[in-house]
Formats: structure tokens, sequence, C-alpha cells
């Protein structure tokens, strides 16, 4: 696979990634609770609660190429 055979790879995987809703099933990578946020950052992705995704944002989400959020669930 060529460099931009791979870069169209990353970048089809951060686009599905970005489209994909969060189910029950994923859970934080801090503290296993279920997840609401999903961050991809250099074609790899993190989960995390709502707690965990406060706390790591401001840092994360600059950097991130995807930050998916669904955190507006939890006020339902």
């Amino acid at each position: 696979m060529t460099t931009l055979e791979q870069d169209r790879a990353v970048t089809a995987e951060v686009a599905d990634a970005a489209d994909r809703p969060l189910s029950g099933l994923d859970r934080c990578d801090s503290c296993g609770a279920q997840a609401y946020v999903r961050a991809v950052l250099s074609g790899s992705e993190l989960l995390f609660c709502a707690h965990h995704a406060r706390k790591h944002e401001a840092k994360l989400r600059p950097m991130a190429e995807v930050w998916h959020d669904e955190t507006h669930k939890l006020q339902a």
C-alpha cells in the first residue's frame, strides 16, 4: 500500500468514526463507564465518559481530528 493509499484509508476511518454513534457498549478508556465522547487523534480512537471528556478536553480537542460529543444524551 502506498503512502497516499494509507492516508486515504486513515481519512476514511476518521470520517467513519465521526459518523458512527456511540452505544451503551462503548466504554470510557479511563474508568470503564459508558462513553459519550469519541476523540480521534492520529487515526487512533479514545473514548471518554462525560467526566473524563471534560477533564481532558482542553488538551485533546485542539489536536483531535474528530471530537464526537454525545453528552447531550445525559440531559434527556
